[in-house]
């Protein structure tokens, strides 16, 4: 089983389980199921390749038409593991994305499975709501999060609908369901693996 397949798995099952499962985000459910979410693993092992990957992907984005890719998701099962590391990632995107002349076109939303907010404590449940199996840069076309807000009647209610869930739900849960999903996404990679064998 590749790191990669596990992490593309444990992906899948966290998006279909928690992002549309538990509506933390309710405007994935219909790119998901009409097939327009990619999910690509890079194979990067360091910071710098990591960032190309990245930018890679914002390339085929742009080029593509948002009918074939909505939105992408790269995932980092061999980079970026520390958070710190991950945000500097993310902000020296965002910066190179703009030199590029892509503000106003994409944008990048963060997940990784230390997510830490800024106003909160190691122990707090809301934390889990930007929490993945692996770090996570999410690449999105900002006029389908324009069309997206605009459409939902209260959209500014989504956060703080999402911190009173999880933590409803409570630590235990919410680090059982996680860790389930890896589980299961590391079997299915193997099963994946046998079936081409």
């Amino acid at each position: 089983m590749s790191n990669f397949d596990n992490a593309i798995n444990s992906t899948r099952l966290w998006l279909e389980q928690a992002v549309i499962g538990l509506n933390l985000c309710p405007f994935a459910a219909s790119v998901y199921r009409q097939g327009r979410v990619r999910i690509v693993a890079s194979d990067a092992r360091d910071y710098d390749t990591a960032i190309q990957h990245a930018l890679a992907e914002v390339s085929l984005l742009l080029e593509r038409p948002e009918r074939e890719i909505a939105t992408t998701l790269v995932i980092y099962p061999l980079a970026l593991s520390d958070f710190d590391t991950f945000l500097d990632a993310a902000y020296d995107l965002e910066d190179l994305m703009e030199e590029a002349g892509t503000d106003g076109f994409l944008q990048v939303a963060t997940f990784h499975p230390d997510y830490l907010f800024e106003d909160s404590t190691e122990d707090d449940p809301a934390n889990w709501t930007n929490r993945s199996p692996f770090p996570t840069l999410h690449l999105l076309r900002e006029d389908n999060v324009t069309e997206a807000v605009d459409q939902h009647p209260a959209p500014e209610a989504i956060p703080k609908r999402n911190v009173a869930l999880v933590r409803d739900m409570g630590l235990n849960e919410i680090h059982d369901l996680w860790t389930e999903w890896t589980r299961q996404g590391a079997e299915q990679a193997t099963r994946d693996m046998e079936d081409d064998a």
